[in-house]
């Protein structure tokens, strides 16, 4: 399954590299067609970036679950973009993981993809 990401500092870029699946990152007008899990950061004090609310507007109809980076530092909001973005599309979270994730975060994403995209 496709990977659709985007990444501010590039922890989240760097996660997607470990994954050795299938990725994009966003940019611009693009349209996706064809199904596709969203790896984004989370901004601000949980906020979903700007950039991938406006890629969800036109591209949302493929979208099959969402992961978030984050700092634990920030408590509750801790990737809550990934909470915000499954409650508004009804995708599942596929995995919260802290900076650009650790071999177990890779592992738990991977697997979580594969259970999606078998479904």
């Amino acid at each position: 399954m496709l990977i659709a990401y985007d990444s501010k500092t590039g922890n989240v870029r760097r996660f997607v590299k470990k994954l050795g699946l299938p990725s994009v990152e966003i940019a611009g007008d693009m349209v996706i067609e064809e199904p596709f899990v969203l790896v984004t950061y989370t901004t601000g004090f949980g906020q979903v970036p700007e950039k991938v609310t406006a890629f969800l507007r036109s591209n949302h109809r493929y979208l099959r679950g969402v992961a978030a980076s984050g700092n634990r530092n920030w408590g509750a909001s801790f990737a809550k973009s990934a909470d915000t973005i499954a409650r508004e599309y009804g995708v599942p979270i596929i995995s919260k993981f802290e900076l650009s994730g650790t071999i177990r975060d890779v592992e738990h994403f991977t697997s979580g993809v594969a259970r999606i995209a078998a479904y």
